[in-house]
């Protein structure tokens, strides 16, 4: 296996909190890896030190094999990892190919005088990243909804979107936080199929999910973090039979997920 990214060590506090405590995991090329744990248990958190939305007070990210800057979320979607959020984070007033193509402007050349002169290079990068929106937006299955308002698309299809807008940017590493939520039977179904069509793609996925099932089904190896420590990393079936994560998480849905 080839490690795509390091955690090592990494502790996040609020106040007197500790939200993180020495939190390390390794996500290996091609995998879909799972973080999940009772509410609280940081997992949230750890997306937003990796990301770059909190600055660690403690610990390192090695990403592709060498350190990743810490607090700085627009170099980190540049050296390729991109991130979907618990609450849909849209442009309300954008069309959904305006979502993708904003995802998709930190991967062009265009400056602020190429925008303003709209030069023929301009123009030419502009048609590019309008075809490879509408490609993003076919391949997560709602390219009839091109030029719909996003805030006007089902809850499932924003989901989807901005899964697009993420992998507008070309990640590496695409991180999804809770993609499942509020979705139905059906619609979780085809998330499932969506993302092991961009694992299969060569993309791979970091995961936080309350859908036991959907983890336990889907996932490669799974981490479980409980009070901002990490208790158990192990493939599905053991990290299910393990003691601590049964008492801290899962519980009854234990069961349920076989």
């Amino acid at each position: 296996m080839i490690r795509l990214l390091e955690a090592r060590a990494v502790s996040k506090r609020f106040g007197g909190l500790k939200a993180l405590s020495e939190v390390s995991l390794t996500i290996n090329k091609g995998e879909v890896y799972g973080l999940i744990g009772p509410n609280g248990a940081g997992k949230t958190t750890f997306f937003n030190v990796l990301t770059g939305a909190y600055t660690p007070e403690d610990g390192e990210f090695v990403f592709n094999g060498s350190e990743l800057p810490l607090g700085k979320p627009d170099r980190i979607v540049k050296r390729g990892i991109a991130r979907t959020f618990q609450n849909i984070r849209l442009f309300r007033e954008m069309t959904a190919l305006e979502n993708v193509m904003a995802g998709h402007f930190i991967r062009t050349r265009t400056g602020l005088l190429g925008v303003l002169l709209q030069t023929r290079h301009t123009r030419e990068e502009e048609k590019l990243t309008t075809e490879r929106a509408y490609e993003l937006l076919k391949y997560v299955g709602i390219e009839r909804h091109a030029r719909t308002l996003s805030r006007n698309l089902s809850y499932g299809d924003q989901r989807r979107l901005e899964i697009a807008r993420a992998l507008a940017t070309e990640p590496r590493l695409l991180a999804l936080d809770e993609p499942a939520a509020g979705m139905n039977a059906t619609e979780t179904g085809q998330l499932r199929t969506l993302i092991e069509t961009i694992r299969g793609d060569g993309t791979t996925v970091l995961l936080i999910e309350h859908d036991v099932k959907l983890v336990m089904g889907l996932c490669d190896r799974v981490a479980v973090l409980d009070f901002g420590k990490k208790i158990a990393e192990d493939v599905p079936a053991e990290v299910q039979r393990n003691p601590a994560v049964i008492e801290a998480y899962l519980g009854g849905a234990h069961h349920a997920a076989h």
